[in-house]
């Protein structure tokens, strides 16, 4: 890690913080501050850091994906319902982390198929469950279906590589998706927006940081 890097990773970190405090204490003006700028932190830090020797061409597609998510941010956080928006988003930034894991690709064949197993395994019954509520709500699926699809292979893709901390990230990631559909489609739960956050950021800063691996 280089000294860049390490700064605006605290940097990274000290926003996202201010993040979490803002979402708990429901205080918009200082989420406006720290959600896009724990990004931007996160997005220069991945530009500073020093990848491994393989791992130039998966940082730029990784430097997409978060600049993706930086936008998907802003629209998830305006006071106008900009889902869909927001789902687009970060469905291109998902595209983008997929670019970036195969530029190298996962470790061998039977390394693929366990761990898009295993994901299918753990998807399948989240996705029924929320597919289902967008019927009974008449909302459209087709959009949720598609995002859920990319974020599974997004992570199948992260798992296979070998790279744990790139599994790590992408595991919390997805588990943050994963609440935001469950709260906002099935049941709500208390601690849902922060849990929401707290597991997002960490796994956006574990993909961050895989690039050193």
């Amino acid at each position: 890690m280089t000294t860049p890097a390490i700064t605006f990773l605290v940097v990274a970190g000290l926003f996202a913080v201010g993040d979490w405090v803002a979402r708990a204490r429901k205080n918009a003006v200082l989420e406006y501050v720290c959600k896009p700028a724990t990004l931007v932190a996160l997005i220069a830090t991945a530009v500073a850091l020093t990848p491994v020797h393989d791992a130039g061409s998966r940082r730029v597609w990784f430097v997409a994906a978060l600049v993706c998510s930086l936008a998907g941010d802003v629209f998830l956080m305006l006071p106008a319902d900009m889902f869909v928006a927001g789902l687009a988003a970060f469905l291109v930034g998902h595209v983008c982390y997929v670019g970036g894991f195969w530029t190298e690709g996962p470790t061998s064949g039977m390394a693929l198929a366990i761990a898009g197993a295993a994901v299918v395994v753990f998807v399948t019954p989240v996705a029924r469950r929320v597919l289902r509520a967008l019927r009974d709500r008449r909302e459209p699926a087709l959009p949720v279906g598609l995002y859920i699809v990319v974020i599974a292979v997004m992570l199948a893709s992260a798992l296979s590589t070998g790279n744990w901390v790139a599994g790590v990230g992408a595991v919390l990631f997805v588990w943050s998706d994963t609440m935001i559909a469950w709260n906002r489609f099935v049941r709500p739960f208390r601690s849902a927006d922060l849990g929401i956050m707290v597991t997002y950021h960490l796994g956006q800063a574990g993909l961050v940081l895989s690039l050193l691996h």
